[in-house]
């Protein structure tokens, strides 16, 4: 199936933004969770671990769900195609993954937002750092297949390049 040229560049536009997105707010967590982990001052570190919890809730999974939702149309609309080129399959796994990775992640940060409200010395919670990191580079390493979109087809593609290739081809006359 694909799309109309305008509603291609709207479902890409969306699938743009939502992405970007999620990797400004992942990055911002980022600088967030290094100040809960590395701060001295009780408070700033409180603010911090509660600014966290509203981020992942309210912000990063929003996020990250509509990306890889429309990521998936976008991709089924267009010529590029889900399943035939080998960066477009990568970048949905490892989109799939990242947002899995933070679906099980978010009660954690909950709990850490909600420790760090009560008696506890925010200072002594162990931080989310290690995802942080490990989920920008992730975030940035699919933004890097999207610009650069490295060659090679899957074997479905390739199948599917074969079909239309025979399809086009001029029929004998005889």
């Amino acid at each position: 199936m694909r799309f109309p040229p305008g509603v291609r560049k709207f479902v890409l536009l969306t699938h743009i933004t939502t992405s970007v997105g999620w990797l400004g707010a992942v990055l911002a967590y980022l600088a967030l969770d290094i100040t809960a982990t590395t701060g001295q001052d009780v408070e700033t570190v409180r603010a911090a671990y509660v600014a966290m919890g509203i981020m992942t809730s309210y912000v990063i999974v929003p996020l990250a769900l509509a990306s890889v939702l429309i990521g998936v149309v976008n991709a089924l609309g267009t010529p590029w195609g889900l399943f035939r080129h080998y960066w477009v399959l990568v970048k949905l796994l490892l989109t799939a993954f990242a947002a899995t990775v933070l679906l099980i992640e978010v009660s954690a940060v909950r709990h850490l937002a909600d420790a760090a409200t009560s008696a506890v010395d925010p200072r002594e919670l162990p931080g989310t750092l290690l995802h942080s990191v490990g989920g920008s580079v992730v975030l940035l390493l699919v933004m890097v297949l999207s610009v650069y979109k490295p060659r090679g087809v899957t074997r479905y593609g390739w199948r599917r390049q074969q079909a239309q290739r025979r399809e086009q081809r001029p029929t004998p006359v005889r």
